[in-house]
């Protein structure tokens, strides 16, 4: 069980930045989608504005409502909003096995009843359409889409290990099948390259539970595929980018990661994530001065309402850690405190900065504000790691 949660995971924290701004891949003919209501649909969806997009899709789907790629565009924006929402995106989440006992905010009933009645309808119409030609590829394509996404979410949200990993190698093989009838399917690279990436970089033990799994990988040929995708004019070329950046970073290729950050936040300006990415990039880099500045441009942006009431409070988070690994005690206790500003800060973050904040404090010698910091945290989710972290420091006062 735990080697089969392990290779989820991995794949899952790769899969999150991608899918979490992806638009399946509409070919030639699927034309009739490339109008504007759609690009702009993609647009708000890529700058994460997830009402917006959602309506817009839902419309597209009327007027196409036997189109599986459409659908497909629905079930990706539904899905990605509820992730959002229940703090399933932060892909350093799942750098551990942590993650498996990890307990996510609760999605709603209905939006998971929307989510598998998306699902159901994508599938009956691929299958559909793959009775009348098991070689359509467009159907196959989009079948693993929907596999892939399926998932994500019976991952994250239902906690079905065995379910989810089932789905991702369907995801895969269909996306390969596809490669095999048509090598310039390019969109059809972004699963395959993740997937092996993924698997050509697990420990030897994990990589037999995944080939016992049907799941086998090369990292160079997992890099080759999403470099390819990230190059080509295909509407996966956004994902292969932050899929990229995530194995880059792994990698200390800092350089071309940057390169791909500054161009989706450049493009995208609402979506804090990827000049959050920069800064989390030059940070890692080494370029400390640069990564101060950038997150200190993200909060600035989120003050000024550049972000509405998306969670910009990670840039906030990521000063906080920086100015802690430069030994600022005050300076990362003021970054964390900073959190609480937000207009709609994310839970889990909330509390984490809290915590570190009530640390920073015992550091500086302030027991009494780091006190009132440890009873905040208390004061939300007491039934977390950072609540149990902090009545430890409420009754024995923190130290490095």
């Amino acid at each position: 069980m735990k080697e089969v949660a392990t290779v989820l995971c991995l794949l899952i924290a790769c899969c999150i930045p991608a899918v979490s701004q992806s638009r399946t891949a509409s070919v030639s003919s699927h034309g009739e989608l490339h109008d504007a209501q759609t690009e702009a649909a993609f647009a708000h969806f890529y700058n994460m504005d997830y009402d917006r997009a959602t309506q817009e899709f839902e419309k597209i789907v009327e007027k196409h409502p036997n189109d599986p790629f459409a659908v497909n565009h629905l079930l990706t924006v539904v899905l990605m909003h509820d992730l959002y929402e229940t703090g399933a995106m932060n892909t350093g989440d799942y750098s551990n096995d942590s993650f498996i006992g990890r307990t996510p905010r609760p999605t709603k009933p209905a939006v998971k009843e929307h989510i598998k009645q998306l699902v159901r309808r994508a599938e009956d119409l691929e299958e559909h359409q793959l009775k009348a030609n098991s070689k359509d590829v467009d159907s196959l394509y989009c079948r693993g889409v929907t596999r892939a996404q399926f998932s994500v979410y019976t991952a994250l949200v239902e906690r079905a290990w065995f379910s989810a990993l089932r789905n991702a190698v369907g995801a895969r093989h269909d996306h390969e099948h596809v490669l095999e009838l048509d090598p310039n399917y390019v969109d059809a690279k972004l699963v395959v390259g993740t997937h092996n990436y993924v698997v050509g970089h697990l420990p030897w033990s994990v990589k037999v539970a995944a080939a016992l799994a049907g799941l086998s990988g090369s990292s160079e040929k997992g890099l080759a595929f999403l470099r390819e995708v990230a190059k080509s004019e295909g509407e996966n070329a956004v994902d292969a980018k932050v899929v990229l950046t995530l194995f880059l970073r792994r990698e200390h290729q800092y350089d071309e990661a940057l390169g791909y950050m500054n161009e989706l936040s450049e493009k995208y300006p609402r979506n804090h994530l990827f000049l959050t990415e920069v800064a989390n990039l030059q940070r890692a880099a080494g370029r400390l001065p640069d990564a101060e500045a950038t997150y200190r441009k993200v909060w600035q942006n989120g003050r000024e309402g550049k972000y509405g009431n998306l969670h910009y409070e990670l840039a906030a988070w990521g000063l906080g850690e920086l100015l802690r690994s430069e030994k600022s005690l005050a300076g990362a206790a003021a970054a964390y405190d900073l959190v609480n500003e937000a207009p709609n800060p994310d839970p889990d973050i909330l509390q984490k900065a809290n915590l570190a904040a009530g640390q920073m404090y015992d550091l500086l010698q302030k027991r009494d504000l780091a006190m009132k910091k440890y009873q905040t945290v208390l004061a939300g989710n007491a039934n977390t790691g950072p609540a149990d972290q902090a009545r430890r420091y409420i009754r024995e006062a923190y130290r490095e």
